[in-house]
């Protein structure tokens, strides 16, 4: 991560340290401010999140790569996905996929 003047970082995603979260799920943290957390997930080939994942928040997606399974849909690369505060999924992927994701943080 480059750190710049205080309004602004920049990060090279595949650069951050990826944490497995469980196997065939890695998980690179990006920067954060005081409104808003982001994050890049990889899933493997059939894998699935490991529990319904419930948002305090709003919670984002964009499917940078390969193809999700959630809610019934069937998301592909282009896809943006918007969860109201409350709401809960479980995202799986047969082909393996990416997302980029930010939670907006409640007030």
């Amino acid at each position: 991560m480059t750190q710049e003047p205080d309004d602004i970082q920049v990060t090279q995603v595949d650069e951050v340290e990826g944490v497995e979260v469980v196997p065939g799920i890695v998980r690179r943290r990006l920067p954060a401010t005081a409104w808003a957390r982001g994050w890049m997930y990889d899933f493997a080939p059939g894998t699935e999140w490991p529990e319904v994942d419930v948002h305090d928040g709003e919670e984002r997606y964009y499917v940078v790569s390969g193809e999700f399974l959630d809610r019934g849909r069937r998301l592909g690369p282009g896809s943006y996905v918007v969860f109201a505060p409350g709401s809960a999924h479980r995202p799986r992927t047969e082909t393996g996929a990416r997302m980029l994701g930010i939670s907006i943080l409640p007030r």
